[in-house]
């Protein structure tokens, strides 16, 4: 979907008021214990890629898009100034994108020293369920909205008197309190203020759509909406696959989202319990599919582009960066590519296991077999991050 161009001055100075709050405005040496190392495009086999275009477009989308509803930290790695200036670039006429990407960024290897792989990629999707707007014996399972008493914190953002390491709060006429857990809202905390948005078939659904932070319902009529991330109870995240990994019940060696899900299924009272170990809990609103082709919007606020959108690490680095994944991705991830070296792709969302320099999940579509590829996408692959220069010139100062 090409960013519409008549309003790419409206764009700009929104962009320029959002970016330019930050004063950060020099490529640091090192960012999260990682070392950058100044590297020319030349010396990275394959960049920018044979679909330079199409991370142009997942460029342009991340600059059109309104300011994240939660702000990036003061001194995340990008120049603001110089982003600023290059998504002013990128929203006119662009005839070569590879140029695009080669002339106006420097490059950097992001290198964490000791470490013993260069990064981590792992992948993510959209889920397709099946769902009803009204509660009924096929669908139970109830979709939550954000209950009006949940304040969501920033990174380091705290409340007096509530632990730090909570990422909300519940107002309270005495203050500020921790949200409930999981458990608790399931057996019914929020009274009145849980407001069901629809009804998925079981909590193994509901589960899959709070991990992956959104999705898109199948109405009974055919229609499609989609559900969308609209925060959480700031409780700590337990991966449940992992937990049944851990209590033996399935070996790791071949564990997809198939497999555990048709086992949490085929053993009721056990998915219970650990279902509930997982603390954390997401709210979610309802939105049309716009574009059937993208993905619900990232952190970023952009419609994320299948096999084009990283989540990255937000404390670190700032949306909008453009990243090379040096390395050849598993052919089921490639967007239809053959032959890739790596991939040029763009920071536009984020993820509470996205942590650390050199980490990412790449967002690979929607769909069940858009979960299969997410699931398997679990490899090593080098990092590096292009950091816009100011003026756009050759040499500028990044």
């Amino acid at each position: 979907m090409p960013i519409p161009r008549a309003r790419s001055g409206t764009v700009r100075a929104a962009l320029l008021a959002f970016l330019l709050s930050d004063p950060a405005s020099a490529a640091p040496a090192a960012v999260g214990g990682a070392n950058l190392i100044p590297i020319a495009p030349a010396e990275l086999p394959g960049f920018p890629g044979a679909e330079a275009a199409a991370a142009l477009d997942a460029f342009r989308r991340v600059c059109a898009a309104p300011p994240p509803a939660l702000p990036q930290p003061h001194g995340v790695a990008g120049d603001p100034v110089a982003l600023a200036e290059t998504c002013a670039a990128a929203a006119g006429p662009v005839p070569d994108a590879a140029a695009f990407f080669r002339d106006r960024f420097d490059a950097f290897r992001i290198a964490r020293p000791g470490a013993d792989r260069p990064g981590f990629l792992t992948g993510y999707f959209e889920p397709e369920l099946t769902g009803s707007l009204e509660p009924g014996p096929d669908f139970p399972t109830p979709v939550l909205a954000r209950p009006d008493d949940l304040i969501s914190l920033g990174p380091g953002e705290t409340r007096p008197g509530l632990d730090p390491t909570l990422r909300a709060a519940r107002a309270t006429g005495e203050g500020f309190a921790p949200y409930p857990d999981r458990a608790a809202i399931e057996d019914g905390a929020l009274g009145a203020r849980a407001k069901p948005l629809l009804w998925l078939r079981d909590a193994v659904d509901l589960l899959v759509l709070q991990v992956q932070g959104s999705g898109r319902v199948r109405l009974p009529d055919g229609r499609a909406v989609r559900v969308l991330y609209d925060g959480r109870n700031g409780r700590p995240y337990t991966a449940v696959a992992k937990l049944i990994v851990q209590e033996g019940h399935l070996p790791l060696e071949g564990l997809t989202l198939t497999r555990w899900t048709g086992w949490l299924r085929a053993h009721p009272e056990i998915a219970k319990r650990l279902i509930r170990t997982n603390a954390s809990y997401i709210f979610f609103r309802l939105a049309p599919v716009d574009d059937p082709a993208l993905g619900p919007p990232g952190a970023a606020n952009a419609p994320l582009s299948p096999g084009f959108s990283l989540a990255v690490d937000s404390t670190l680095w700032r949306y909008g960066l453009p990243f090379w994944l040096a390395g050849p991705l598993p052919a089921a991830a490639r967007a239809g590519a053959t032959g890739e070296a790596g991939r040029l792709v763009i920071a536009a969302d984020t993820g509470s296991a996205i942590v650390g320099p050199a980490r990412g999940d790449l967002f690979v579509g929607t769909g069940p077999e858009a979960g299969a590829v997410a699931g398997n996408l679990r490899d090593p692959i080098g990092f590096v991050v292009l950091l816009p220069r100011r003026g756009g010139a050759p040499g500028a100062a990044p």
